[in-house]
């Protein structure tokens, strides 16, 4: 509640704090509160996001099994990515991904995100046989170090095993280029009939 008041009386500050720079400490930018997503969910509850109590608000990843992986696997969908100072994923690539898997029609629980970088030395029929996916997305992840039998350029549908694949470069890569992007989207237009 102060720093709303204090926002709203901020021309009342006199010049002489002002210019000891005492007025910049003592109020906060609207932009730099931070909540977390219990919080978001309680204040949005009514008109941004419908929860029942069996759902989560972001899936947790999952710790009970040999395989750390984010998300839960719902719609076997599988995305293998490669980022070596993060657990899962970065936030602001874990944005992007919120955002492609928006437009398919899919969301975190649908997924299951594993960080390659953790389990290069796995073998591919083990992954493929643990997380049974119907689509594998490989970001920065090609298929030859991934350990399939064989090699596919990148953004092209690739079947094996009754498995749909495709394999991109990096989501911070994808971002920020159009072309890329468009390429990605035909792919999985065509993997999720969109």
């Amino acid at each position: 509640m102060f720093t709303f008041d204090a926002q709203r009386n901020k021309k009342n500050i006199t010049p002489a704090c002002r210019q000891a720079g005492i007025c910049n400490r003592l109020f906060m930018s609207l932009n730099s509160i931070k909540f977390d997503t219990t919080d978001i969910a309680l204040l949005f509850k009514n008109s941004l996001v419908e929860a029942t109590a069996e759902q989560k608000i972001l899936p947790q990843s999952n710790s009970n099994s040999e395989w750390k992986y984010l998300g839960e696997n719902k719609k076997k969908t599988l995305i293998v990515v490669s980022y070596t100072g993060a657990v899962h994923i970065p936030d602001k690539q874990l944005s992007f991904l919120i955002k492609l898997l928006g437009a398919c029609n899919l969301n975190l629980a649908d997924v299951a995100i594993l960080n390659f970088q953790q389990y290069k030395s796995s073998d591919f029929d083990k992954i493929i046989n643990y997380f049974k996916p119907k689509v594998v997305l490989l970001f920065d992840v090609e298929p030859g170090e991934f350990g399939m039998p064989m090699i596919f350029p990148r953004f092209q549908v690739q079947g094996h095993k009754d498995v749909m694949f495709v394999s991109s470069p990096s989501l911070e890569v994808i971002e920020p280029d159009k072309t890329l992007k468009g390429k990605l989207w035909v792919c999985l237009k065509k993997i999720f009939s969109l």
